[in-house]
């Protein structure tokens, strides 16, 4: 998978795994990184496919309805790239954050759905439930923090107290902070997020 990685001052703390939206690419996020914690390794991911020309981490039928045969691939796809960059880059494949948005936050969730050891804690900002009827893996090791607006057009209120129901139910710490905004990534959420994340290295350390 195309990616950047950036190797962090501190080898204590995660790597932080970047995850962009529809039609973004590895080079997205990587302020939200400087603000989240400018010493741990960074690695940013371009998704694998393409829509309209524009890159995601997964295929989709239509607005809000996921390809869910492909979401299983490219979360199984992505798990193992995880796997194999912790070899060549030599960082702790049990300590990455993931930190994602929109697309990148669904890929995202989709792996804690999927895999009980594929992140150690994720940053979802404007997430959808990625699958539903399925069993969660246990989840009381992970933290997650979900970023959601409450006039998000693609993503309704909902849709975001019902992820954190289910991850809780998996015995995820959950964390849902609301803005007063639609689907953007804001700059109040983000900080939100770095506030959130501090708190749970510390807790760690």
């Amino acid at each position: 998978m195309k990616h950047i990685f950036q190797k962090g001052t501190d080898s204590t703390k995660p790597t932080l795994l970047l995850l962009h939206g529809t039609g973004g690419t590895e080079q997205d996020l990587l302020q939200l990184a400087e603000i989240v914690d400018k010493e741990a390794n960074v690695l940013s991911v371009r998704g694998n496919v393409l829509e309209n020309g524009m890159p995601r981490f997964f295929r989709r039928l239509a607005e809000g309805v996921f390809d869910e045969e492909d979401l299983i691939f490219r979360t199984k796809e992505l798990n193992e790239f995880l796997d194999d960059a912790a070899v060549k880059y030599e960082f702790d494949r049990n300590n990455i954050v993931a930190i994602g948005y929109s697309n990148g936050a669904n890929i995202a969730a989709s792996l804690l759905f999927h895999y009980q050891s594929a992140l150690k804690a994720a940053i979802l900002h404007h997430p959808m439930v990625p699958r539903r009827g399925i069993e969660l893996p246990d989840l009381s090791s992970n933290g997650v923090f979900i970023a959601a607006g409450t006039n998000d057009p693609i993503c309704p209120s909902t849709e975001s107290e019902e992820l954190k129901t289910l991850l809780e139910n998996a015995g995820a710490s959950v964390e849902l902070h609301w803005e007063n905004r639609g689907h953007q990534l804001t700059i109040d959420e983000v900080k939100a997020a770095a506030k959130w994340y501090r708190s749970l290295i510390s807790n760690k350390s």
